[in-house]
């Protein structure tokens, strides 16, 4: 378990104390950011599912792998 720092607005500190009891503060944002974290990952992965079922795409990047050792070494700015 580790401890971090956040910042929230005053106000919504004032009406978390008043809602939740002390010794539950922690598992309620856990449980959020838990929440929060998983509806991005779903929408991560249906991104990469839609990026996999575009063949247009998949046949413009598969012409692109033909440029991997074409000799041309990456120019250092």
């Amino acid at each position: 378990m580790q401890k971090i720092l956040v910042s929230l607005p005053d106000k919504l500190v004032q009406r978390m104390r008043v809602m939740i009891p002390h010794g539950h503060r922690s598992r309620i944002v856990a449980e959020l950011l838990e929440k929060e974290i998983a509806k991005r990952e779903k929408s991560l992965y249906e991104c990469a599912r839609a990026v996999q079922a575009d063949k247009e795409l998949i046949s413009e990047m598969n012409d692109w792998d033909s440029t991997v050792g074409d000799g041309i070494d990456n120019e250092s700015w």
